[in-house]
């Protein structure tokens, strides 16, 4: 196997911006909490012989540092205080943290520590795993083959919508982790931010600054996972998760994701309070138009207007299903639609990696992600995963995968 000696990771920077703000969070609130997450490949695909140039690379990302000029950047945004800022110049990733094995072909990788540090490797680690495996299985793939499918995509997209008025079409770049590389995700957004007017962000920090996009992202799973160890009481572990959310940043970043323990059990627990202060919610399992009708029948429930509130939607989208949902729900609710892999790594001939990164533990105890798909439900601890239905009234199910 040919190795690369140098890093594909150029920049701290690089990755989503959720990870930034939780991990302010973390700082603030959770400084001693410590956690354990694991890599999952969804698609069972054999990249055990790729361990050691992954190792490499890992070992390689404890030279990323924020720069003076990053700093700058981050300062700049209202959401982002001096403290953390502070220590986030001294962060430096710690590979000691991280086990790689190849089980008999699989991949297998474990991150253990200070949730403060660890929360930050999960996406540029997933990201360096997908170019890493792209390079041996697609070594002539390029980026100017992305963007030309990209604008046959975009292309369709326009042909698809005809007369419908896209005025309030809204789409981000949420590509990162699933990228066919780093050069492949910059010459997208690149594309996207001169020929199509419709793209309002994207979740990459590096690239944000770089291109000067807005950077957009609020939390994910494992901010509602560790909290069902942090809270005293499991059945109070999402109310709380949420409001030590809104204690950390009362007038901003409040997109809620809701797919932890199941859409039907976060709005049991979003109530007025909850649903008033949050900006909207983020779509990530399940049956999105089934998931966006809840969601409006709460708020109008709630006596409060869906159209001063927004949905995400960011599951498994392309720009054919943004512009189906967009024609369903537009008029109703604001939309923003982020789309992922399906931009940063659609090259003809070039099949991507169903990979992620997941809390599994908490302090040394069990934490779960139930989820809208059952095929995404994460535990190790089926106990756990019962403690957890029967908390928050579902219904039992077979042992979880």
């Amino acid at each position: 196997m040919t190795h690369y000696a140098s890093p594909i990771l150029t920049s701290i920077l690089d990755t989503d911006a959720y990870k930034l703000h939780m991990q302010q969070a973390v700082y603030h609130r959770y400084h001693d909490i410590t956690v354990a997450a694991e890599f999952r490949c969804r698609g069972d695909e054999l990249l055990g012989e790729y361990r050691d140039e992954i190792q490499a690379q890992i070992t390689l990302m404890s030279e990323l540092a924020l720069t003076d000029e990053e700093y700058r950047f981050l300062a700049a945004l209202p959401f982002f205080r001096k403290d953390y800022l502070d220590w986030l110049k001294a962060f430096r990733f710690n590979p000691q943290q991280v086990q790689v094995t190849n089980r008999r072909g699989m991949l297998e990788i474990r991150i253990s520590g200070p949730w403060r540090e660890v929360v930050m490797w999960e996406v540029p680690l997933l990201a360096v795993i997908s170019e890493v495996v792209h390079r041996h299985r697609s070594p002539d793939a390029t980026p100017e083959q992305a963007v030309s499918q990209l604008r046959g995509k975009l292309e369709r997209f326009r042909a698809l919508a005809g007369e419908t008025d896209l005025s309030r079409f809204r789409l981000m770049d949420f590509g990162t982790r699933r990228r066919f590389s780093q050069a492949v995700q910059q010459a997208i957004v690149t594309t996207l931010k001169s020929d199509f007017p419709y793209l309002v962000g994207t979740s990459n920090y590096d690239l944000a600054r770089r291109l000067d996009l807005a950077p957009v992202g609020t939390q994910a799973h494992e901010w509602f996972q560790a909290h069902q160890q942090i809270s005293p009481v499991l059945a109070n572990s999402q109310r709380a998760a949420l409001q030590a959310w809104l204690d950390e940043y009362p007038a901003q970043l409040g997109i809620a994701l809701t797919d932890c323990i199941t859409m039907d059990a976060f709005l049991r627990d979003f109530g007025p309070g909850f649903a008033g202060r949050y900006q909207g919610l983020r779509h990530d399992s399940g049956d999105p138009l089934e998931w966006g009708e809840k969601a409006i029948a709460h708020y109008e429930k709630l006596d409060i207007d869906p159209m001063s509130k927004t949905l995400v939607f960011s599951d498994n989208l392309d720009l054919d299903k943004a512009l189906a949902l967009y024609r369903h729900f537009d008029r109703r609710i604001n939309l923003v639609f982020g789309i992922g892999t399906r931009l940063t790594c659609d090259i003809p001939g070039v099949k991507p990696l169903n990979i992620v990164i997941k809390l599994v533990e908490c302090n040394g105890k069990p934490v779960a992600k139930l989820s809208d798909s059952p095929g995404k439900t994460i535990c190790e601890d089926p106990a756990f995963v019962k403690a957890l239905r029967k908390a928050f009234d579902l219904p039992l199910v077979k042992k979880a995968s």
